[in-house]
């Protein structure tokens, strides 16, 4: 098998706020696996400002794989098992081994003339619906941004400001649908629990990552027991390890495959996940649609999804899945049924 790595700037429709930051481009690395005539593709979006990983970064690591993935048979080996050859050379790497991951899986399924999800013997007649992300802005923009979307059925809410609980009341006003947030670290113990009884009146679903990471063990339990909405970890619950850590601090994790290495290792955080009856939801990182064709394979597991990144986007470099209205469609090709389209590479 050969491998490659696209790189482009993905435009963003609108300049995206969360907490820490605010971006109208997201930087993205495309993987490439391919073998004779058929192409597995796989993202990981480069994240420097907090998780530190650079496109040069991924290339240069993926790079140190290649031997491994020339020698590698699609039609022996399994993707997981070529993850755990890879995994010594990638581990201190999450976002190149995930973006790797998602395109053995690709060509896998299209090896094998089946959906990835069908691999894994799901059924996706009850999949849910995903969010739709309003990121921080001016209120006014935050609301003409919903009115665009007027009949999607659940918003994800970005939150961070001093002013969080006049955003909720005017974007209540506005729309029907579910209600989530995400204050990605912004909040105290004290905040998250007060806020939380108005959210709740403002019928808001859950809270996401409310407080620092590295929050203390008192005040993640304060909030666990004493917030009257559910409180859901996505900074705090990286790797595998951390599922067990989140157990009793938190109700549910939201699991990022970029953050976590791919699709083979968020299989196993669900399993583990569901054995501890935490609730689960997998979140997107604003990648293109082949990031979220290789989430897509996971709808069935999940309780909650934030798929929309290619909703966020101003210009798409790939067909896959498409959403309608929180719905998913499934593309007609197998594996994670992704077509590279591209635009002029950065």
């Amino acid at each position: 098998m050969q491998i490659l790595v696209h790189e482009f700037d993905l435009p963003l429709k609108y300049k995206f706020g969360i907490s820490r930051e605010t971006r109208t481009v997201q930087k993205t690395a495309i993987v490439e696996v391919k073998d004779a005539a058929l192409s597995g593709y796989g993202e990981c979006v480069a994240n420097h400002k907090y998780y530190k990983f650079t496109i040069d970064m991924i290339r240069e690591d993926i790079a140190a794989v290649s031997k491994i993935l020339s020698k590698a048979d699609l039609n022996e080996s399994s993707p997981d098992r070529v993850w755990e050859k890879c995994k010594p050379l990638l581990q201190h790497n999450p976002f190149a081994q995930c973006a790797l991951d998602m395109a053995l899986w690709d060509l896998y399924g299209k090896k094998r003339n089946k959906r990835t999800y069908e691999l894994w013997e799901l059924d996706p007649s009850a999949n849910i619906v995903t969010d739709y992300t309003i990121g921080i802005d001016d209120i006014d923009i935050m609301i003409k941004k919903m009115e665009e979307y007027r009949d999607w059925p659940v918003f994800k809410i970005k939150l961070g400001t001093d002013h969080d609980m006049e955003i909720m009341r005017r974007l209540r006003a506005h729309t029907d649908a579910i209600l989530r947030i995400d204050a990605n670290c912004a909040w105290t113990a004290e905040q998250t629990i007060r806020y939380s009884h108005t959210l709740k009146e403002l019928g808001v679903e859950f809270i996401e990552q409310p407080m620092e990471a590295d929050a203390s063990t008192e005040d993640m339990k304060k909030v666990f027991q004493l917030s009257v909405l559910p409180v859901i970890a996505d900074e705090s619950c990286i790797s595998e390890a951390d599922v067990d850590r989140c157990h009793g601090f938190f109700h549910g994790i939201n699991i990022k495959v970029v953050k976590c290495g791919g699709l083979t290792p968020a299989l196993r955080m669900i399993k583990r996940a569901r054995e501890l009856d935490m609730k689960l939801m997998v979140g997107c990182m604003t990648e293109s649609t082949v990031g979220i064709s290789g989430i897509a394979q996971l709808l069935p597991l999940l309780d909650y999804v934030d798929m929309d990144g290619p909703l966020l986007l101003a210009r798409d470099i790939a067909e896959g899945v498409r959403i309608e209205r929180g719905v998913v469609h499934y593309s007609d090709i197998p594996g994670n049924g992704v077509r590279l389209t591209g635009f002029k590479e950065s």
